[in-house]
């Protein structure tokens, strides 16, 4: 089953996520549950916040994968949404 994660990351924090993105890129290699995933941008062209479409079991697989991402352990986000998702086109 697929699911979305929405984050917004917390204002001025960008800091954060280029100090983390190493450790978040090795997450996601590892762990080989996602499908696709990228940085929302700011009206500046600033990354702020992400979307990422995971391929796990269920929704508590999806917060297990969400919370132990190392953005999230980093303090990144102020708010992270998980969604079940369809794909149908593409």
């Amino acid at each position: 089953m697929s699911f979305a994660l929405i984050t917004r990351d917390k204002p001025d924090a960008l800091q954060i996520r280029k100090e983390t993105r190493e450790a978040h890129l090795e997450y996601i290699e590892a762990t080989g549950v996602v499908l696709m995933a990228g940085p929302f941008l700011s009206e500046g062209g600033e990354m702020d916040g992400s979307l990422v479409i995971l391929d796990v079991a269920d929704m508590a697989a999806a917060r297990d994968w969400a919370e132990n991402d190392p953005y999230a352990r980093a303090g990144l986000f102020d708010s992270v949404e998980i969604r079940a998702w369809k794909k149908v086109i593409g």
